[in-house]
């Protein structure tokens, strides 16, 4: 499958969470995105799943806001801990998404993926213990986010 995985705010390509994406076959358009200008890195995620038409886009963070700030078609969104308060102005997110986020995170708060699945009715998936999502725990939910249809009512 392809997926288009948007970093967040001072992470870099080719980190761990995509990474644990392409170990497990998938194909991962990882772009760099620019830290100092949303709107440019929006523009960039929108190039790059205009040119792959991938099926999922995972968005980490500050990717997350740019994942929801992008026309990504029927593409399923998978995001993790999605910084979708403090940047880009989409505030609901299509029918289908997944939003992995720990309880414990201090970057993000929790209660925004709380507001942001129950006003859009998005599945969120509480997992991990910190902003980073980087434990296997983790990187197994996101891997099942991924697989997971479409069609499936539930998180497998």
């Amino acid at each position: 499958m392809k997926i288009l995985f948007l970093h967040g705010w001072t992470s870099i390509p080719g980190g761990v969470k995509p990474t644990y994406l392409k170990d497990h076959g998938h194909t991962v358009i990882n772009p760099k995105l620019p830290d100092d200008d949303f709107q440019e890195a929006v523009r960039i995620a929108q190039g790059e799943f205009d040119q792959h038409r991938p099926e999922v886009v995972v968005g980490s963070s500050r990717g997350g806001a740019v994942a929801m700030n992008i026309d990504s078609g029927t593409a399923k969104l998978v995001l993790l801990c999605p910084a979708w308060k403090k940047y880009g102005s989409v505030r609901s997110v299509k029918p289908g998404t997944v939003i992995l986020h720990s309880r414990a995170d201090d970057v993000i708060p929790f209660a925004d993926s709380e507001e942001l699945a129950k006003e859009s009715g998005a599945t969120l998936i509480e997992v991990g213990t910190d902003h980073r999502l980087a434990d296997p725990e983790s990187l197994e939910a996101m891997l099942r986010g991924c697989e997971a249809t479409h069609t499936e009512r539930e998180y497998p």
